[in-house]
């Protein structure tokens, strides 16, 4: 695996949970980002200024990362050289995640990172459904296209 870090690894996964878990102890909700990004976008005024600054600290806690220590950041053009896709090929892709959110009725961080905490049967099988999907895209990406 190019670019893989376990340092890095372990300190994204503690500091996915602990921001999980204070969201659910201030809160009382789930960190899922599509349940968090589309209920920013609805009229709904009273949770929008907790939902947009969960939001927003999103890229700036990868600024302040990468500011702080690069190094525990892996390249992703490493990772992944053979990788072009075209503006199409990511708005099609962004639009079958989103389609794919909305069928599992959440997304990766509340069913992978929130619901299996929680021993959520409902979220066991979307995390199985959308990692069977993802080995299958790459296997097909890889080895089909």
């Amino acid at each position: 695996m190019i670019g893989f870090s376990p340092i890095s690894a372990i300190i994204g996964g503690a500091l996915i949970g602990a921001a999980a878990g204070l969201l659910w102890i201030v809160n009382g909700r789930v960190a899922g980002i599509s349940s968090i990004f589309g209920s920013a976008l609805s009229r709904r005024l009273e949770d929008l200024p907790w939902r947009l600054l969960f939001l927003a600290g999103l890229p700036i806690g990868a600024a302040i990362g990468l500011a702080v220590a690069p190094r525990l950041i892996p390249d992703a053009s490493a990772a992944m050289p053979a990788l072009n896709l075209d503006p199409l090929g990511l708005a099609a892709s962004g639009l079958l995640v989103g389609v794919g959110t909305a069928l599992a009725r959440g997304c990766t961080s509340g069913h992978g990172v929130c619901g299996l905490a929680r021993l959520s049967v409902r979220s066991m099988v979307a995390v199985l459904a959308f990692m069977a999907a993802a080995i299958v895209t790459v296997f097909i990406v890889r080895h089909g296209l």
